[in-house]
């Protein structure tokens, strides 16, 4: 006998006796029950079906002889095997039948037994309650202990192919049989090594299993037949997660094992609730408390160790009476209302409720004074009402069912607690509702548990990514540093992935960091340093125009065209003024400004060269006698000059602001760490005719500048201008592999860099040899000194 399964039959007598007493259903009618153990025997369970039909004194099967019973529905059984052993019959005539077991989906889809109600929501809710629980603590190498039977393959097959579809594996899988049997031991010792395998799994340690109540005394015979010397097997520590049939059980020969193994399992339960009233309906069960009830000795026997003494056997002790139900272990027994009890409970008001309806609207309705009696109602009738039923128990909650007859409700998932007196509490942790928002159909509490890794490895951290080991399930898997530029930021990633464009990883590539904007601004060193030069020398150059528009009726001023110097020195203010557009955020209107300011400001500045160059070798040519050249030294031919070579310049670039003009734009790619905002140039191509057409210039210049450098000395200027070229040209012709070689605010460094440095080139090489005579030898600058011949 297994003593715990004496509350069932406790929890229909309790329902009963509430509902007998309770004046606002079914007044002045009495409830009586009978009820037959199955004894999970198949010709037993037909045999009592007929029995609760038929049978009175004498068994006629088909025929109601002697005095009627008056059977209107049948609460049962546990398992599925007795339910449908009896529902092949009870269908027949149409009697409800209220299954208090929880069975496979498949099993329980019987859509052809219309007499067949289900007191516990569809088991299928509970698989994938099971992969919720174990994606929540992250097992994905589980071991399966199954039943060997049907419902064990059904069950099989439906989570596999979940594991499947979620990234869990199965370690191992062991298929079991339903209930030890002592004659067997010896013959299944072969096997028993195979189960105590998977049991020590190292990394698998999370245990799913799946059967009744009698599967789990079976899994513990076969832990204790190979370890008898550690009966309690705590040396496991494994978490043992188990579905709603099985409830932890053990045997009258299992007693002295105790439950430690099992500590700290995960229960899927049929949801329940404490009733204060049973706990106190229990207090008065003693051996005689009722004549009828034909269970209560054997389980007193049984639970107590002890004989009554009509049967006093040796080597016992006898029942006194006075033992009490809440000193026995929970394995035995339980005080708290179990699940299955709570939906035998259910079950019973279920009945009572329909009967009630019935009672109701038959009196209602009937005519005269006639009076509606129940006993003349046919189990049949009762259907109606059933598929209806929508009521609140006594704790309030709401009992109905959907249209496959299933109850409307809830798992509960429990953790189990063990103490050192074999006895064991199972606290509520979460809960598994089907009809709950989405989110909120699986809720644990994690914080109440302390569980283990169940892992085929360790965790692949992040920063890392899962690699594949050949020849292994998918669930074993190496780990692999993620690739450079790339991370990972949770545990076990398949495939390590990119940051955003505004983001780079961190050295540990766990995470994104944003990156942080840049640009060659005023306020970092490089900027002011840059923008002091530009200053300084813009002073500097304003300085000697000053000092040339003071002496500008000196010969030296007068010399070599006062207005090509006034222009030149013009457009070296505007070159060191153009740098500062280069500082600064980007903007539209910068971007557009920046290049072709710069171009077509130097090309100013080089025709303004060039054309000294030329007036002085036409000046020498015109000082011989009888020279043709006299009348091209003229203004015209300078401002020819200058404006022809400036507007070609100009023309390239309104072209390029017409076609493909400069924008702002962000380069996400070239530093790790920056976004580099900058001037997108719009056209690469026009950009480098402009500084292609500069440097013709420039190099004209020089070619005439080299050629002239050896007229006499005293007004030969293009010396100085060959000078000057040079170092313009040397600068320019640098800028470009420092210029294509840096990136960011340094190529922005760089161009100023060379407009500065080119810029004062020209000022210093042309300017600086008459400001020292100006200034410092004044006694020079006279017209006798400027038409010195050289000797």
């Amino acid at each position: 006998m297994i003593t715990k399964f004496y509350q069932h039959i406790l929890a229909l007598a309790f329902a009963v006796k509430v509902i007998n007493e309770n004046p606002n259903i079914l007044p002045n009618v009495t409830l009586g029950f009978h009820i037959y153990d199955s004894y999970y025997d198949a010709r037993i369970t037909y045999r009592n079906a007929l029995n609760l039909l038929f049978k009175m004194h004498r068994f006629a099967p088909n025929y109601k002889c002697d005095w009627q019973k008056n059977l209107i529905a049948i609460i049962g059984g546990l398992s599925s095997d007795t339910s449908f052993h009896m529902a092949d019959t009870l269908s027949l005539y149409k009697i409800p039948q209220l299954a208090y077991g929880s069975f496979p989906p498949e099993e329980s889809d019987i859509d052809h037994l219309l007499s067949f109600y289900h007191m516990v929501p569809n088991e299928a809710h509970q698989y994938m309650a099971i992969i919720s629980l174990l994606q929540h603590f992250g097992w994905t190498w589980v071991g399966l202990f199954v039943t060997d039977d049907e419902g064990g393959e059904k069950f099989l097959q439906a989570l596999e192919h979940l594991f499947y579809q979620h990234g869990i594996c199965s370690a191992f899988t062991q298929r079991m049989e339903k209930a030890a049997h002592s004659d067997m031991f010896i013959e299944l010792y072969d096997i028993l090594e195979s189960y105590y395998v998977g049991l020590t799994n190292d990394k698998a340690n999370a245990f799913i299993v799946y059967g009744d109540s009698q599967t789990l005394t079976w899994l513990r015979c076969v832990i204790f037949l190979r370890d008898p010397a550690n009966k309690e097997s705590t040396s496991f520590r494994k978490v043992w997660i188990m579905t709603t049939q099985i409830d932890f059980v053990l045997l009258s020969y299992q007693k002295v094992w105790g439950l430690g193994l099992f500590e700290g399992a995960i229960s899927f339960t049929i949801h329940s609730k404490e009733l204060l009233k049973f706990n106190d309906f229990l207090q008065i069960i003693k051996p005689y408390w009722n004549p009828a009830d034909g269970f209560l000795k054997d389980f007193w026997e049984q639970a107590f160790e002890c004989t009554f003494p009509d049967l006093l056997m040796q080597d016992t002790e006898t029942c006194t009476g006075k033992e009490k139900l809440e000193c026995l272990p929970g394995f035995l027994f339980e005080m708290g209302m179990t699940g299955h009890s709570y939906s035998i409970y259910n079950a019973v008001f279920v009945v009572a409720h329909s009967l009630h309806s019935i009672y109701s609207y038959r009196s209602k309705y009937r005519a005269g004074d006639e009076r509606f009696e129940l006993q003349d109602l046919q189990p049949w009738q009762l259907h109606y009402f059933l598929q209806g039923i929508l009521f609140n128990n006594s704790e309030g909650e709401r009992v109905s069912f959907n249209d496959k007859r299933e109850m409307r409700g809830e798992f509960d998932i429990t953790n189990m607690i063990t103490f050192p007196n074999k006895s064991f509490l199972q606290m509520k942790v979460g809960r598994v509702d089907p009809d709950a928002l989405e989110g909120e159909a699986f809720v644990i509490h994690e914080d109440l548990l302390v569980i283990p890794l169940s892992l085929c490895n360790d965790h692949c951290h992040p920063g890392n990514q899962k690699k594949k080991k050949e020849g292994e399930k998918f669930c074993c898997y190496g780990c692999a540093p993620c690739p450079e530029g790339e991370i990972s930021n949770q545990d076990d990633m398949n495939d390590c992935f990119r940051c955003p464009k505004a983001q780079y990883p961190t050295k540990n590539k766990t995470a994104c960091i944003e990156k942080t904007m840049t640009f060659l601004s005023y306020e970092e060193p490089l900027g002011i340093t840059l923008a002091s030069v530009a200053l300084s020398f813009f002073l500097l150059t304003a300085l000697v125009l000053g000092i040339f528009i003071k002496y500008r009726d000196t010969p030296i001023v007068k010399a070599n065209n006062r207005d090509l110097t006034y222009s030149l020195l013009v457009s070296l203010l505007l070159c060191f003024l153009s740098s500062l557009l280069f500082l600064g955020e980007p903007s539209t209107v910068s971007c557009l400004l920046r290049q072709p300011t710069f171009g077509i400001i130097f090309s100013v500045a080089v025709s303004c060269v060039l054309a000294k160059t030329i007036t002085v070798v036409l000046a020498f040519l015109a000082t011989k006698p009888g020279s043709s050249m006299r009348k091209w030294i003229r203004k015209r031919l300078t401002n020819s000059i200058v404006l022809s070579c400036s507007l070609i310049q100009t023309i390239i670039c309104t072209v390029w602001l017409m076609t493909c003009p400069p924008f702002p734009d962000l380069d996400m790619h070239s530093l790790t760490e920056e976004i580099i905002v900058q001037c997108n140039e719009g056209s690469v191509t026009m950009f480098y005719c402009v500084l292609g057409y500069m440097g013709l210039l420039a190099i004209a210049s020089f070619i005439a500048a080299f050629a002239a450098r050896k007229l006499p000395d005293s007004f030969n200027e293009a010396k100085y201008i060959t000078f000057s070229m040079l170092l313009f040209c040397s600068v320019w012709l640098s800028f470009f592999p420092a210029y294509l070689s840096t990136s960011g605010k340094y190529m922005v460094a760089v161009e100023i860099f060379s407009i500065l440095a080119s810029s004062a080139g020209l000022l210093g090489c042309i300017f600086a040899p008459k400001c020292y005579i100006i200034i410092l030898r004044p006694e020079l600058n006279n017209r006798e000194q400027l038409i010195r011949k050289k000797n």
